[in-house]
This record gives structure tokens, sequence and C-alpha cells, in this order.
């Protein structure tokens, strides 16, 4: 089974992702983790050689659950998927969610990136142009997988 999550951030895109690989024995890639430089300081992106070479050694793999917010060199992971859930959700849900991960994540409750109030102020400036911008994009590119395609409101 090959799975595709997209969805702009706070969508649910990572939660869905633990919930379909505990529940199926798959195991679940985060795109950020290809796109983002992790070793390096915060915000600095891997070099899109790396990050495809990178894509294309989880995409042979036999069975896979991939989530992330990106789509321009995703085109072969939609191609291959079996099954394709987008994600979109209201503003004032995926402000909250992100608000929410920036706290949780500053009292230790929750890991993630080494976030500050200036890239929480970013990410949240990004997630709405992705609404209003990137989401019909995706739709678009999706429209050539309609059989595999589930859309969601969450």
């Amino acid at each position: 089974m090959k799975i595709h999550i997209i969805g702009g951030p706070g969508s649910g895109k990572t939660t869905l992702a633990k919930q379909l690989s505990e529940k199926l024995q798959i195991p679940h890639y985060d795109l950020d983790d290809l796109q983002w430089d992790n070793s390096a300081d915060y915000g600095t992106k891997r070099d899109p050689k790396e990050r495809d070479a990178l894509l294309e050694q989880l995409l042979s793999e036999d069975d896979w659950i991939i989530e992330g917010v990106y789509y321009a060199w995703c085109g072969r992971c939609f191609a291959d998927a079996d099954r394709i859930y987008l994600f979109a959700v209201p503003r004032r849900v995926y402000r909250r969610r992100i608000i929410r991960r920036f706290i949780r994540r500053k009292l230790g409750l929750e890991s993630g990136k080494r976030e500050t109030l200036k890239s929480l102020s970013a990410l949240l400036k990004w997630a709405d142009k992705y609404e209003r911008i990137n989401l019909a994009e995706i739709k678009t590119i999706l429209s050539a997988y309609p059989d595999k395609v589930i859309e969601s409101e969450k």
C-alpha cells in the first residue's frame, strides 16, 4: 500500500500518517525531512538533487505513507500512490493547531523543530498563502487522479 497525504500546516497530515502507519504497519515519512537539512541551522533547505535522491529511495519501497505540504517536486509520489488524501481545513482550525503545536514544543510537551516567534509568524502567513493559492494548484494537479483522491475537511 502506498499512501500520500497532502495538506497545509495544521491540517492533520501527521496525525493521520501516524495512525495509518500504526494500523497498517507501514512506515511513514515526512517530506519536511527531505526538504530541510535538519543537521544545519533552522530553515536551511537541502540541495534539490539530494532531496530528489532521498525521495526516489522512499518511493522504491513496497509500502509507504508520505505526508507533507509539497507538491511541485512530488509528481511521482502522486503517480505511484494507491491513495491520496487531500486535507483542506478552515483557517481558524489550522491557525489554532499551528499555535498550539508551537506552544507545546516550547513547553517541551512535544518534540519538533526549533521554532521562534518570528518563524511562527512566518508559518502562519505561509499557511494562509497556501490556502489561498497553493491549494488550487494542488487540486488541479490531483485532478489527474480522480480514482485515488480522497478530499477531506478535518
